[in-house]
């Protein structure tokens, strides 16, 4: 295997890796930068838990090769609270009971962080629609979708103030 040096801006701090050309970015991000918070789930980008943003995109990890995202600006599960104060989304996600194991919960918070940025005023249609590729077994979505349009109202009502 060829080794490639890559330059990343991962939450906000800038990193230079040699990776293997095989590598992926979810390897990248857990086995060397310890962001643990992006989950390997299925390796075939079926379930989400490996999303984190690509600027404001979301993109599932565990398919994209480090070496392709060499130049990329990306933040995970652990770089959306600023200075220990959570988002809209991550305190509606508490509130609301959207977390029950936790496995799920990094990739539909970044799913749901990209879901707001892209459309902030969304309905429940969209919400279930945008987050049909992200799984989880515990809590039956209602109130995952419950707690992104509740984020989308406190957002809101931010942005009126």
């Amino acid at each position: 295997m060829s080794k490639h040096t890559i330059n990343l801006t991962v939450n906000g701090k800038r990193r230079t890796l040699d990776v293997q050309s095989n590598e992926l970015l979810i390897d990248v991000l857990r086995d060397r930068l310890y962001l643990t918070g992006t989950k390997y789930g299925c390796g075939i980008a079926e379930c989400g838990a490996c999303t984190v943003l690509h600027g404001d995109r979301s993109v599932m990890s565990c398919l994209v090769p480090a070496v392709a995202a060499d130049g990329w600006e990306i933040t995970t599960s652990e770089g959306l609270a600023k200075d220990g104060e959570l988002t809209p989304v991550q305190e509606s996600f508490v509130n609301l009971g959207a977390i029950q194991c936790g496995f799920c919960t990094p990739g539909m918070v970044v799913t749901s962080t990209a879901l707001l940025r892209e459309n902030p005023d969304p309905d429940e249609a969209y919400v279930k629609d945008y987050l049909r590729g992200n799984f989880c077994r515990c809590t039956g979505y209602v109130a995952i979708v419950q707690a992104v349009l509740d984020a989308a109202g406190k957002m809101k009502g931010a942005a009126a103030t």
